[in-house]
């Protein structure tokens, strides 16, 4: 049986992890709870109310998180003619169309993100059994297929956010580095509840957000009382 680390039980004296806690206050002991020697993420774990097995009841979206993400995100661009020159100049780290999908097939995948032109979709298609698995695949509801490959790639190294349930109906999402501080990681959470609840489709009945774990990379994870929760994303 696993055990964990001393660094991992320091970190937990005094705290029971049963409880449940408001929003800024899990997202506070978390913080406070982080002990690696790196700069770790800070990640959300939500349980939605949803099938995702139901295509009316799946939850897939971004967001643009007000303070980023802390990381340089490398952007690929699948575009042709004018639309190249854009990506360059909006930031992206490699553009290219036939020859990018080449370089993939040949097992290049050194880029976080993907945005692609419409037009070249079908070329993206040859190399979706690879991207799709990794997350990297471009897609039209997530605003990364689209002729306007300048915004998508700005909005990406901004620290714009792609999610997505899992087939459990749990949705995880990073807010950012432990260094942000814990106003930083509140504001770039709330922008992602809102994002959700905006999203909360038609079909699904009952509570919609079950519950929420906020954790960093190596650290242990604090419940947010749900209770609460609703009145933070209303308030």
């Amino acid at each position: 049986m696993p055990t964990h680390g001393k660094k991992y039980r320091n970190s937990l004296e005094g705290i029971d992890l049963t409880q449940r806690f408001s929003v800024e206050d899990a997202v506070a002991k978390s913080l406070g709870a982080s002990f690696a020697k790196f700069d770790e993420t800070v990640d959300v774990a939500l349980r939605l109310g949803v099938d995702p097995k139901y295509s009316d009841q799946m939850v897939r979206g971004a967001v643009s998180l007000p303070h980023g993400l802390g990381k340089t995100v490398r952007v690929a661009v699948f575009c042709k003619g004018d639309k190249q020159a854009e990506a360059r100049a909006a930031g992206a780290d490699v553009v290219g169309a036939e020859d990018l999908v080449a370089q993939i097939k040949g097992g290049w995948l050194e880029f976080d993100a993907a945005v692609a032109a419409p037009d070249v979709m079908a070329l993206v298609g040859q190399v979706g059994r690879v991207l799709g698995p990794r997350g990297l695949m471009p897609n039209a509801k997530t605003g990364t297929v689209t002729f306007d490959v300048a915004k998508a790639v700005q909005e990406l190294k901004a620290g714009r956010v792609d999610f997505k349930v899992d087939k459990a109906g749990v949705l995880h999402a990073p807010l950012g580095k432990v260094s942000f501080g814990p106003e930083k990681i509140v504001d770039n959470l709330k922008a992602l509840l809102d994002a959700v609840q905006r999203l909360k489709p038609s079909a699904a009945k009952g509570q919609y957000m079950l519950s929420m774990t906020v954790s960093t990379t190596m650290g242990p994870g604090f419940k947010v009382d749900m209770a609460q929760c609703k009145k933070f994303i209303e308030g």
